[in-house]
């Protein structure tokens, strides 16, 4: 099967889950055999569906993609419903059905000095992006998470480049964040800010680059059913009020672009 997005072929294919089935938890570092890709581009992210989901789950679900190498796609997932539920109780050689590389990616310029802004989940891309970017002296890592750190591939991250990490303990602390990502923007006036995570995080991101006038792109996230433009299930507004489609179109977006 395949599909056609933006003149180009997108394959559907079988995959093998390629971990060891464990006790899942609510954060879960899902690995499936590389289903034949040759490249990506970080911040793109792929449909995922279990072969063995029945009709009452039909559609896939959206991750990002957090690495890629010769044998294996690494996932990070969150269970937050029955779709990343089943996901993290994947059995040794089971078989999921993967659609992608979809969308677009952040921009990753040489010798540009870059500021990653991630909340929560939005941390996965970057992780691929550090390991694949020309300069990766020039990036500098910002991690603003609610669960406890050794959840996420943050330590394996700041082995590469520059970081720094700060936990919402409560909605006390969210004036302290804010005023820190601020701060850490206005040092790259003259680069490049790369935002993922939560939308009330995207829209603090993008209120201070519009103010400042600060290059930043923004990954949305949006509910999905097919990831190729086709169900308009993703639609959002363009920096002109037009309808468009986050899988599509994005999921990677220069902040004067998109209203979110």
């Amino acid at each position: 099967m395949m599909l056609e997005r933006n003149c180009r072929e997108v394959k559907v294919r079988e995959v093998r889950f390629l971990g060891t089935w464990d006790e899942p938890s609510d954060f879960v570092e899902l690995t499936l055999e590389n289903p034949g890709w040759e490249a990506y581009l970080p911040g793109q992210f792929a449909m995922l569906r279990a072969k063995h989901w029945g009709l009452e789950l039909p559609w896939g679900r959206p991750f990002s993609i957090s690495r890629v190498d010769a044998e294996s796609v690494t996932f990070l997932i969150q269970v937050v419903g029955r779709g990343t539920s089943r996901l993290a109780r994947l059995r040794q050689d089971e078989v999921v059905i993967i659609w992608g590389p979809l969308g677009n990616g952040f921009s990753a310029p040489a010798g540009t000095p870059t500021l990653l802004l991630a909340g929560g989940m939005g941390i996965a891309p970057f992780r691929g992006y550090i390991e694949s970017h020309p300069s990766p002296e020039f990036l500098h890592l910002f991690f603003a998470h609610r669960a406890a750190l050794d959840f996420y591939p943050y330590l394996v991250m700041a082995e590469k480049v520059r970081a720094e990490a700060v936990q919402e303990h409560s909605t006390d602390d969210l004036p302290e964040i804010i005023a820190r990502i601020e701060t850490a923007m206005d040092g790259y006036a003259g680069g490049l800010v790369l935002a993922c995570g939560p939308t009330p995080f995207l829209r603090t991101v993008q209120a201070h680059a519009l103010k400042k006038n600060i290059r930043a792109e923004l990954s949305l996230e949006k509910t999905m059913a097919c990831g190729v433009g086709a169900c308009l299930g993703c639609v959002c507004k363009d920096g002109q009020g037009r309808n468009v489609q986050v899988c599509s179109r994005g999921p990677v977006f220069p902040a004067a672009d998109v209203q979110i």
